[in-house]
């Protein structure tokens, strides 16, 4: 049954036609009957002029009651389509066999079959390598193993990583030359290296004496320690001799104490201070260094050649009054 007529049939409502019932006339027997053995009358009844075209027809002789009974209608309802008869149930079981077979097979075989981009025989596939449309988890599994391995094939095929580590990258000169990274990287460091050095260097020129003196005492007392014992008593006379000599810029008793010569520096301790006792760059006001030093000149020049201008003026002086005496 089609589709839009089972539908009509059970949803759908339509004014059905009044009917009209008409008497039915009852037969009259005449005599007797003479009936033909050739002439079947119970299939092909005589037509009976007194009737009209839409009345029952009504067939004479000793059937004539048992085929006027009317059919009685079931009243059951049938729901869905009819049941397959066991012909077309083997067909339809024999075509799912064999579409199952179908993709069975193709599953064993879609190890080794070509990934297919785009479409294949069941449909458009998606970027992630599934197929669209409505399927099975497994199916998607299936398909999104399929695409990975054909991209770590084709992975392997152009020399890549399929594991995806990166590949170290070539660097090439002007020239198109391949530079050895390696080599260029010993190089930059041992330049660095030696720009360290050079800046430590000047670094050390720029110190005075006092520093230079200061840094290998520094290194002398660190190799001491290495060798002293970790205890110390009340009565080790070198480290009290060391704390005697220590001086500090908040004792009181400094200025009163007698000056005298330090063991280390040789610098005089008097009640008006502590005065520079090197060699210094000369100045106009005859102003001393402070003790504190280091001998390193930092100023910008002007003393000496202010002493130069004068020396070479007097220089200058005493040569002409001495060609002066010549002539």
């Amino acid at each position: 049954m089609p589709l839009a007529d089972y539908l009509a049939s059970k949803y759908l409502s339509a004014d059905q036609k009044p009917s009209k019932k008409r008497k039915r006339k009852e037969a009259k027997l005449e005599g007797l009957t003479i009936a033909d053995d050739d002439v079947n009358d119970w299939t092909k009844p005589r037509a009976d002029a007194d009737e009209d075209d839409d009345a029952p027809m009504v067939v004479g002789g000793g059937l004539s009651g048992g085929l006027n009974k009317p059919v009685k209608k079931s009243k059951w309802v049938k729901v869905g389509v009819e049941a397959p008869k066991d012909s077309e149930q083997a067909a339809a079981d024999a075509i799912l066999a064999g579409a199952q077979a179908d993709a069975a097979k193709r599953a064993e075989e879609d190890e080794d079959a070509p990934a297919i981009v785009g479409e294949n025989a069941d449909g458009p596939m998606m970027a992630s390598g599934a197929m669209a449309g409505l399927q099975t988890a497994d199916q998607v599994t299936a398909a999104l193993k399929r695409k990975q391995k054909a991209e770590m094939k084709a992975m392997k095929e152009a020399g890549l990583d399929p594991e995806g580590k990166a590949q170290e990258t070539i660097y090439r000169d002007a020239s198109g030359r391949i530079i050895n990274v390696a080599m260029k990287r010993a190089e930059m460091r041992q330049k660095a290296e030696e720009a360290e050095r050079k800046k430590q260097e000047e670094l050390e020129s720029r110190k005075g004496d006092v520093q230079r003196r200061e840094k290998e005492e520094r290194k002398a007392a660190l190799a001491e320690a290495a060798t002293m014992g970790v205890a110390r008593h009340a009565d080790d006379k070198k480290l009290n001799d060391e704390l005697k000599e220590q001086e500090r810029w908040n004792d009181p008793m400094a200025r009163l104490l007698a000056s005298k010569k330090s063991s280390k520096g040789g610098k005089a301790k008097s009640k008006i201070g502590k005065t520079y006792q090197g060699a210094f760059e000369p100045n106009r006001y005859g102003i001393r260094p402070g003790w504190r030093w280091d001998g390193v000149d930092r100023s910008n020049g002007f003393e000496k050649k202010w002493f130069q201008a004068r020396n070479k003026a007097k220089d200058k002086e005493a040569l002409e009054y001495a060609w002066q005496m010549d002539e």
